[in-house]
């Protein structure tokens, strides 16, 4: 049990009996400024307004009723009506020597452990992919591997539009304008202008072109040899284009299903709900209606095709019936709030009430402008050359600091930083949000950037190639944590919160709480090195404290920012 969770059993046992027990050990939270301690228990405010007695009066009331020894001193009353906590130094201390040969740092295995799909990324693989995939993709694998690092059990699922509209469109532009050198020498390419070829022509108001593509679409599903032999010619191509980019990003999935693998089951889908009354007939279509909204859930339409609802609803089934799963997550734009509500409302009415279904919901990335961030061209800004740009600037700031490092070590670092930086200014973000894509912000060497926390690691390592010893070392002979001063206690105390802090990034479904946790500790790393010498401490003790400080900060470091998908390195 981690730090806060303790504190919180602790009050919660002592809450009055009017309060709700739950609420306030929610209540007790870390405390946002240090000079009035380490935590806040503010259930009392509430409770006070609630039973219209003084929160002040119930704090010092509820302060008399609290041991909470050995991790901290008598709670103090403060304000109008929250208490303070302040952590023992000794226990502190204890805590972070016991992290020394953990390593987990302190994380303990959950109880027991969820299974939790993630629905992320999931591209239409009919063309490159672009800034717009780059939120869903980088959420959603960041919250794989939060709940992975707490010990629960995860499946990633990337749900390729691989069967839609859009290959009609492609079928169409391949029959009337293809450009064979063209796909021979870059099939993907190719295959992208014969998309937006088509996309451009039908948003011209070109009838015979959307007919066209629809029934070409049409020829695809109902199972025609030429339409059929044509799309799995295609595929390879469009999947390898996409293994690539997720190469670099550093992302993999336990499966890629797209909408292709439930076409047969379709049918079954709308039997099945028709069976139960769920599904009946309006204008010629099958439709759920689903009471608090306008539009019906449509599952069949007029001419007897079925719909992106259809599939999304075997899609669960599906899940449900693989993975028997406590939870299914969407990362998905806030766009779609709507249709998620409907299809969650659908899927419960079928009988999918024991796994808990949500939307994990963000904003829209913005150019300087505050519109979609899209090119001088106007075009969608493709992700591959997104990434190549971070690279090259990280390159730039590499060869000015590092000019020692040799030609391939460079580029390496180039690597690490540029990605690292293009990863870390979206999840830094709250996700509901939308943002600013900033160039200049996100590689800075200083503020809330995974290069400031980069460096912060490449720093703690420099400690010790200097000192000429290693982290190892010092674990071997674990020294006393000494906390003598300021910014070793502020720094101390900070370490001890990552695992209530995964915690709550994983129930928030936010990494940019996270995020700002591993910010605050580079900040606490940073006045602990300006204030407190390592290598020319005062003493072989003091010096050896430091040293597994250091140790403990750069190990939190590079596991937070792993569980964000990003890397470290030695030598900036």
């Amino acid at each position: 049990m981690n730090v806060l969770e303790r504190l919180r059993a602790i009050i919660g046992a002592a809450a009055p009996p009017e309060a709700d027990r739950a609420v306030f050990e929610r209540a007790v939270r870390p405390a946002g400024d240090p000079r009035h301690g380490d935590y806040q228990a503010n259930g009392c405010m509430a409770l006070g307004k609630a039973l219209g007695r003084p929160p002040r009066t119930l704090a010092a009331e509820l302060a008399t009723r609290l041991d909470l020894e050995p991790l901290a001193g008598p709670a103090e009353p403060a304000g109008p009506g929250f208490l303070n906590i302040r952590l023992h130094d000794a226990f502190i201390a204890a805590d972070l020597g016991r992290m020394l040969h953990d390593d987990r740092l302190g994380i303990e295995p959950p109880a027991r452990p969820a299974t939790v799909v993630i629905d992320f990324s999931s591209p239409n693989v009919a063309k490159p992919m672009h800034v717009g995939h780059l939120r869903s993709t980088i959420i959603g694998a960041s919250l794989a591997r939060i709940l992975t690092g707490l010990g629960h059990r995860v499946v990633r699922d990337n749900h390729l539009g691989d069967w839609g509209s859009q290959f009609g469109m492609i079928l169409w532009g391949w029959k009337t304008a293809r450009d064979q050198a063209a796909y021979d020498a870059n099939p993907v390419a190719e295959l992208a202008r014969l998309y937006r070829l088509a996309q451009d022509r039908i948003k011209a108001g070109d009838a015979a072109v959307e007919d066209a593509a629809r029934a070409e679409t049409a020829k695809l599903h109902s199972g025609d040899p030429e339409n059929r032999a044509l799309w799995q010619a295609f595929m390879p191509h469009a999947l390898q284009a996409l293994a690539g980019l997720y190469d670099r990003l550093g992302i993999a999935f336990d499966v890629q299903l797209g909408e292709s693998f439930y076409d047969d089951r379709l049918a079954a889908v709308v039997d099945d709900l028709t069976a139960k009354g769920l599904a009946v007939p309006s204008e010629g279509a099958m439709v759920v209606f689903v009471e608090g909204t306008e539009a019906p859930f449509i599952v069949r339409k007029t001419d007897g095709a079925f719909t992106y609802a259809t599939t999304d609803l075997a899609t669960i089934a599906y899940r449900v019936q693989e993975w028997r799963p406590d939870q299914i997550l969407y990362v998905v734009d806030h766009r779609q709030g709507d249709h998620f509500k409907q299809l969650f409302e659908v899927a419960r009415k079928w009988g999918y009430r024991d796994v808990e279904l949500a939307h994990i919901a963000f904003g829209t990335i913005l150019g300087p402008d505050r519109r979609p961030f899209k090119t001088r061209d106007g075009d969608v800004v493709g992700l591959e050359s997104l990434l190549d740009e971070a690279i090259a600037r990280a390159r730039r700031i590499v060869d000015e600091n590092s000019p020692e490092l040799d030609p391939a070590e460079r580029e390496r670092v180039a690597e690490v930083v540029g990605v690292g930086a293009v990863k870390y200014a979206d999840l830094s973000q709250n996700r509901i949000s939308d943002y600013v894509f900033d160039w200049n912000k996100m590689m800075a060497m200083n503020g809330n950037t995974a290069t400031y926390l980069q460096y912060a690691y490449a720093r703690i390592q420099s400690i010790f190639r200097k000192g000429e010893t290693t982290p190892a070392a010092v674990r071997e002979r674990p020294p006393a944590i000494v906390l003598s001063h300021p910014a070793e206690r502020g720094l101390g105390a900070r370490l001890l919160r990552l695992p209530e802090v995964l915690e709550l990034a994983a129930a928030e479904r936010k990494p940019n709480i996270l995020t700002d946790h591993l910010f605050d500790l580079a900040n606490a790393f940073s006045t602990f090195f300006e204030g407190c010498p390592v290598l020319k401490a005062d003493s072989p003790e003091r010096r050896q404290s430091r040293l597994a400080l250091c140790d403990l900060t750069a190990r939190t470091l590079q596991y937070g920012l792993e569980m964000l998908g990003i890397d470290v390195v030695d030598r900036m």
